[in-house]
């Protein structure tokens, strides 16, 4: 069965970088666009990036492009996170997700399968 599975979460102060990884197996990695969304206590996920099988199509969300940057190594199939300069506001459980046949490359029911999360701690 297809498994996503997150890590490199932790705790970091303010102005610091975290690189989070999503390691897939059960599906044919290169064609699945990857996303990563995020969710903080009492707020709804929302979109972070994603990236496409190829690694040519990527989308930023709101408040982290020129921060974070998404990346993918489809022989070893992970995707990545850089996180920089975070922010206390960047708190939250991160997600990854795959989605084939995108339209809507930023909308949650767009993606089939989704890892467990891991829990990002920013303090300021």
């Amino acid at each position: 069965q297809v498994q996503l599975v997150e890590s490199g979460g932790g705790l970091v102060q303010a102005g610091g970088s975290l690189r989070l990884a999503c390691a897939a197996s059960g599906l044919t990695f290169s064609v699945y666009a990857m996303g990563w969304f995020r969710q903080a206590p009492g707020k709804e996920r929302e979109f972070v990036a994603t990236i496409s099988g190829a690694g040519n199509i990527i989308y930023y969300g709101h408040g982290v492009k020129g921060r974070f940057t998404i990346s993918r190594d489809n022989a070893k199939n992970t995707v990545y996170l850089q996180m920089n300069s975070l922010r206390p506001e960047d708190t939250a459980v991160y997600y990854c997700a795959a989605g084939s046949r995108m339209i809507r490359w930023q909308a949650i029911d767009e993606y089939n399968y989704w890892g467990q999360g891991t829990q990002v701690t920013v303090s300021s």
